[in-house]
């Protein structure tokens, strides 16, 4: 993760650090052709300007090497996160459903502009690396456990092309709380912030895969990190492309 103890570099400077400095710990326009794998895992888009990942070599790519496999369930199918802590008894119990990704679209114009209207300095839209597309996985969170909890995909989840896994930059976890910010303000809950036993609501990761790949699984650790001073944390390897 990068650091935070000052500004970025890059396009994100404005957007990230002016607006988003505080919350939620290259110049090439967007793709014109998107992938989006809806809950039936299957991709819709543009087969002539997207590329299939390279044939999946081993059932388990895309998961931390030595990482226990807790499930494999695809888009639409909930699984649970249960995460313990090493000072208290207390667990906090989640039922996550992945509802859908987007690779190769510009980001959500509302939300941009929900976000722009908190700075005073007008910011540049917001764009990937040189190379690379961005990809929206959008996630529901249940609170099933006995008290507030928060949780958050930013630290504890990638998004793999096979066996490549790739994480969340800052700038891209500051771009995921602002679809939370504008999601709160239409009413919506915020796991990230907490929510109440019983309560739910979207939670949202925002990835950098390399243009014109095709992403086929997401990583989602059964913790706040993917490792912690215990090791390499439990998980789920949700199925993004179609079986069929």
């Amino acid at each position: 993760m990068e650091g935070t103890g000052a500004p970025p570099k890059g396009p994100f400077d404005e957007f990230s650090w002016q607006y988003l400095r505080g919350l939620r710990h290259s110049r090439r326009a967007p793709h014109p052709h998107g992938l989006l794998l809806g809950h039936h895992g299957h991709g819709i888009g543009s087969a002539r300007r997207r590329t299939a990942a390279a044939a999946t070599s081993s059932p388990d790519a895309g998961a931390p090497p030595g990482a226990e496999i807790l499930g494999r369930p695809g888009v639409g199918e909930p699984f649970k996160l249960t995460i313990g802590y090493t000072d208290t008894p207390k667990l906090d119990e989640f039922e996550v459903t992945v509802d859908e990704v987007r690779c190769g679209e510009p980001l959500d114009p509302k939300v941009l502009a929900h976000a722009a209207d908190s700075v005073t300095v007008p910011s540049p839209t917001p764009t990937p690396e040189d190379g690379k597309q961005f990809c929206v996985v959008t996630m529901e969170v249940l609170n099933t456990g006995k008290g507030e909890a928060d949780w958050s995909a930013d630290g504890a989840s990638t998004l793999n092309v096979d066996d490549t896994a790739y994480s969340p930059t800052q700038s891209d976890n500051d771009l995921a709380k602002a679809y939370e910010e504008y999601r709160s303000d239409q009413g919506e809950a915020d796991p990230s912030s907490g929510i109440n036993p019983g309560s739910k609501g979207p939670e949202h990761g925002i990835f950098q895969i390399p243009a014109g790949d095709r992403p086929t699984t997401l990583w989602v650790a059964s913790a706040h990190l993917l490792e912690t001073i215990n090791g390499v944390e439990p998980g789920y390897l949700v199925q993004l492309t179609p079986t069929d």
